[in-house]
């Protein structure tokens, strides 16, 4: 009977799950032999051979960036004691916060040739325009840069983390045997972060190929720009999936090297409740210099874009603040909540019948609909847009054959198709986190609300939710701020004349409307600040509890 009472669910479970999954083998099938086009044989003699160049070069250029700064500040402010160290451990993460393309948005406000930066070189030292050089933002070194201060934080959280919970007993033991800091660093810290550090180091990377505002503004020709471009300038949507498909190729070989440099490591700590060591004291020269390394990228990934973005919609803003931004801001929030309470309601399901199944196939399952997070939007856009198109079109005939009323597009006419795509993009998000909430209750509340009569359902909901009301808040709040932030499935799903904050800021800075895209940009950081600060009061207490 108790076995029998949980098949439902899994067999839901597991619908679902592949119907979240139907984009991405839409995707991997345009590959199939015959697919290709005319189309596709323009794009490979003429512009696939930069899309290649450029996707390498900005993996290679942020992949750098991001472990050298995320991994020299999460060592910085774990293991040593220096002025401002407190409030770098939790100011550190605050770039996740502001979105790559308003990042693009205000350097290049900030640096162009009338912009305040080269206005003030050419008052101060009696520059004419012309007699001086001055590097461009709008390039791919400058996409790089941007895309490294925004999103370094990824590996410095896994990275201090790693430092915390397992280097701090082995390193005071390379203390005690006389080595000094810096070999203390390459020879025990970095080896038992470096799993660590790859996944961080993945995740950005994985970010840096969905992105598509900032390539898109600063000119740089990638993959997520060219599945755009050949959808909408081209129309051909077959050819748009194949270069969707070869990006999901790009995204399959980054998680199959960042799995393999972990290679069979494992790192026990064996229970022991391990204490932090103070850390190193620095003074003079070196307490300044570790300030100032902690200092660059939180001003450059934060302070920087976020006082400029403020500055702008103090003084002059969207001219249409009032009822205008209360309807985007209105459209933003409904989208985003929408999607967080599906992506939370699903994540419980599948996560739930992942605990009770036997065998693997659930968790196999799962993993497979959580790749949609290392996915652009537009890729999960396409992805979504050529089943979902078909199942609209049968619909609005079948509709029209028993009825006589044409209903137009039911899915991709409403928000339904756009909600089903954030899904698929930010289902890993809450997946994840739910599953570690229910990883910490013991299978022995499973067997106990079993044996007082209580099936799946009356078990879920009554033991288990409650328990995991602090999960569930957090994954929801997650994916709340994700979808806030994202661009690119929204540019090409969203309904006719239904805009957004993040589609306003990208329409009015394609302009060069800086200044009126200021107001969106702003109120979206300030969205994705609030997380943030609930995270990083954790990581500030975290020492403290160790």
């Amino acid at each position: 009977m108790a076995k029998s009472a949980f098949k439902p669910l899994q067999a839901a479970a597991l619908v679902i799950a592949a119907l979240i999954a139907v984009p991405l083998l839409t995707v991997a099938a345009s590959l199939l032999p015959g697919a290709a086009g005319p189309t596709w044989a323009h794009l490979a003699d003429t512009v696939l051979g930069s899309y290649i160049a450029n996707t390498l070069y900005l993996c290679a250029a942020v992949g750098a960036g991001t472990i050298v700064i995320g991994t020299g500040t999460a060592w910085l402010v774990t293991m040593h004691d220096f002025p401002g160290r407190r409030v770098f451990e939790w100011a550190l993460v605050l770039p996740l916060a502001v979105p790559t393309y308003a990042m693009a948005y205000t350097y290049t406000d900030l640096l162009q040739f009338v912009g305040p930066v080269q206005s003030w070189l050419r008052a101060t030292f009696a520059l004419a325009p012309g007699s001086y050089w001055f590097p461009d933002i709008r390039t791919l070194g400058g996409a790089a840069l941007i895309f490294t201060f925004v999103l370094y934080p990824y590996v410095y959280l896994l990275a201090r983390s790693t430092f915390l919970e397992r280097a701090s007993g082995m390193l005071d033991v390379g203390r005690s045997l006389g080595l000094g800091p810096w070999r203390r660093f390459t020879m025990i810290a970095l080896p038992l972060a470096r799993p660590a550090i790859a996944a961080g180091a993945a995740l950005a990377l994985m970010e840096t190929l969905a992105d598509y505002g900032a390539v898109s503004y600063f000119g740089v020709q990638t993959f997520t720009t060219g599945i755009y471009r050949a959808w909408f300038s081209l129309g051909d949507r077959e050819a748009a999936a194949q270069l969707a498909a070869a990006l999901l190729g790009f995204v399959t070989l980054l998680l199959l090297i960042e799995h393999l440099s972990r290679g069979r490591a494992r790192f026990e700590t064996g229970g022991i409740h391990q204490a932090i060591h103070p850390g190193d004291r620095l003074t003079g020269l070196r307490a300044a210099g570790a300030v100032l390394a902690c200092l660059v990228p939180l001003g450059a990934g934060f302070l920087v874009p976020a006082a400029v973005l403020l500055h702008m919609a103090m003084s002059s803003g969207d001219a249409q603040f009032g009822e205008r931004f209360l309807q985007l801001a209105r459209n933003s929030f409904v989208l985003a909540a929408l999607a967080a309470i599906l992506a939370v309601a699903i994540a419980v399901l599948l996560a739930y019948a992942a605990r009770t199944a036997r065998g693997n196939v659930h968790r196999h399952v799962n993993r497979l609909a959580g790749l949609g997070y290392a996915l652009s939007g537009t890729v999960i856009s396409v992805g979504v847009l050529l089943p979902v198109t078909q199942l609209d079109t049968w619909l609005a005939s079948t509709f029209m054959s028993l009825t006589g009323r044409n209903p137009g597009l039911l899915l991709t006419g409403s928000i339904a198709a756009l909600v089903y795509a954030y899904l698929v993009r930010f289902l890993a998000v809450s997946l994840h986190t739910v599953e570690a909430g229910l990883g910490k209750i013991t299978t022995s509340m499973d067997d106990a609300a079993r044996s007082l009569g209580h099936g799946a359902s009356a078990t879920l909901w009554r033991v288990h939710v409650p328990m995991l009301r602090g999960s569930l808040f957090t994954a929801g709040l997650l994916v709340f701020v994700e979808v806030m932030k994202e661009l690119p499935a929204t540019l090409v799903m969203r309904p006719f004349n239904f805009d957004t904050l993040a589609t306003q800021a990208y329409m009015l800075a394609s302009d060069e409307r800086l200044t009126e895209a200021s107001t969106a940009a702003l109120a979206i950081v300030a969205v994705g600040v609030l997380p943030l600060m609930l995270l990083t009061r954790e990581i500030a207490r975290s020492r403290h509890r160790r």
